[in-house]
């Protein structure tokens, strides 16, 4: 829509938490943040929030549906640019954590919280 690509022009989007999903055969991407401007949308009812529908090629798309229904990758956005007149998504193959990662992950936090406390009680 008109508004959107006005706001991704001044910096108004946010993917940090958005994620592409496959339905239909097509793309689709949740979570991303645009939020509208004033003078830009001020007729149009806009959600920020709202699904938006990617366009991708035909290779491309059964690539990512094998890989995300075969294999248990999640598919991830990572950067949005421009590229001539054209909005482009950056997205990437991600898969989760195994159990063992989780554990590391979560031993580093509590060596972490540990020197913390440790700096705490030798500084007074």
């Amino acid at each position: 829509m008109g508004w959107e690509v006005k706001s991704i022009r001044a910096g108004k989007v946010n993917i940090s938490d958005s994620y592409v999903i496959i339905k239909n055969g097509e793309a689709y991407l949740l979570g991303a943040q645009i939020q509208p401007l004033h003078q830009a949308s001020s007729h149009v009812v806009s959600d920020p929030d709202r699904t938006r529908k990617l366009l991708m090629k035909r290779k491309e798309l059964n690539t990512l549906i094998g890989k995300s229904e075969r294999e248990g990758y999640s598919i991830v956005a990572t950067a949005m640019y421009w590229k001539a007149a054209w909005v482009k998504l950056e997205i990437y193959l991600a898969k989760g954590k195994k159990s063992h990662d989780k554990r590391d992950a979560v031993q580093d936090r509590d060596w972490a919280r540990q020197k913390e406390r440790m700096m705490k009680h030798s500084v007074r």
